[in-house]
């Protein structure tokens, strides 16, 4: 897996959701809590089941093979 692309926010966090869809490694909020239900996405090398996860500059999100970083 190649290194994480850094998707900067404008604030100190973002719901899992929100990140995914911002950081283009989905579609729409629908699909996010799919393939969040179905234990596809790793925050910080975990899987996360939590749609409303609050993330932080630093934290890792991967999913099908890509990863993007939180950034501030």
């Amino acid at each position: 897996m190649s290194d994480p692309v850094e998707i900067p926010i404008d604030d100190e966090v973002i719901r899992l959701g929100q990140f995914l869809k911002l950081a283009n490694l989905i579609d729409s909020g629908s699909e996010a809590k799919t393939v969040i239900a179905n234990g596809l996405v790793r925050v910080n090398d975990e899987v996360e089941l939590r749609r409303g996860r609050q993330l932080q500059v630093g934290d890792v999100v991967a999913l099908a093979g890509h990863k993007a970083k939180v950034g501030g």
